[in-house]
């Protein structure tokens, strides 16, 4: 192969590589937002009438179909601009080089510990509480709106936060690495409607944040004490003290070191086989 044919490779390679990540992100999209969903059914429903209308040679919905998807595209952008604008800020965020900190082993138990000490007190007071812990999707855009704290994450300094009548009890703390970074934080409600309507601005909060970013969304109910985790738009309610420790644990697990665990569980089988 010649030099500009593998120029020409690489070039398809990375056209189709970028045309996959658009499809990504669209998907993506479309799986947390209700209002995106809607508007893919009705594509998908002025397609199949432009299919019927040309199968049976129909004129005038030609002629309808045919003006709707000319002018169509403006309108989208016009109607759903602040879909689209959300989109755009979430690709914003993202953290090319990973997430803030990667914690070791005995970090993330710490940071855990810690948190579940905190929940398991305020859950006992019926405290309302909602902590936010960041991972590849940068927050920083809503510590900058919040009050600065930057100090070593403490079940005590949590409690103390979320304690009634403190001006930083109805915000949301948000956590990055082994750091309280800030508190009082403010986020976007979630306009799902599978959403109950028992629950409140604290966890409509909780899953508007886990819909525009990946972190991870913790929340004391206030009127029951539930604990509750939010995750890209999905939210785990009800949880025990013990599903709530589990979940959190597994959520800070760093991908890659799944596959060095693997690797060592190989290497010991090796090892048991060739001893044999």
């Amino acid at each position: 192969m010649t030099f500009d044919g593998i120029i020409d490779l690489f070039r398809k390679l990375v056209d189709v590589l970028l045309v996959w990540m658009v499809l990504y992100y669209i998907l993506k999209s479309l799986r947390k937002n209700v209002k995106m969903v809607l508007l893919f059914k009705g594509i998908l429903f002025i397609l199949a009438l432009k299919l019927v209308g040309y199968f049976f040679n129909l004129v005038t919905i030609n002629f309808l179909i045919d003006y709707v998807i000319e002018w169509g595209p403006l309108a989208l952008i016009i109607i759903f601009q602040p879909e689209i604008r959300n989109v755009l800020e979430q690709l914003g965020r993202s953290q090319l080089l990973g997430r803030h900190k990667v914690l070791t082993v005995d970090e993330r138990e710490k940071v855990v510990y810690e948190i579940v000490n905190a929940v398991e007190y305020l859950k006992r007071m019926r405290i309302g509480a909602l902590i936010v812990l960041e991972r590849d999707n940068s927050l920083n855009d809503y510590i900058e709106k919040s009050k600065k704290i930057y100090g070593d994450i403490s079940s005590d300094l949590l409690i103390s936060i979320f304690f009634p009548n403190n001006p930083l009890h109805d915000g949301g703390v948000i956590i990055q690495g082994d750091k309280i970074t800030s508190a009082g934080a403010v986020f976007p409600t979630s306009d799902n409607l599978r959403i109950s309507k028992r629950l409140g601005t604290r966890h409509r909060a909780a899953l508007g944040i886990s819909e525009e970013t990946d972190c991870i969304s913790l929340i004391v109910s206030e009127e029951t004490g539930r604990l509750s985790i939010a995750i890209d738009g999905e939210l785990n309610y009800n949880l025990t003290l013990d599903e709530f420790k589990l979940m959190i644990l597994e959520e800070l697990r760093p991908k890659k070191e799944v596959i060095v665990e693997e690797d060592e569980e190989e290497v010991t089988e090796d090892e048991s086989i060739e001893s044999n």
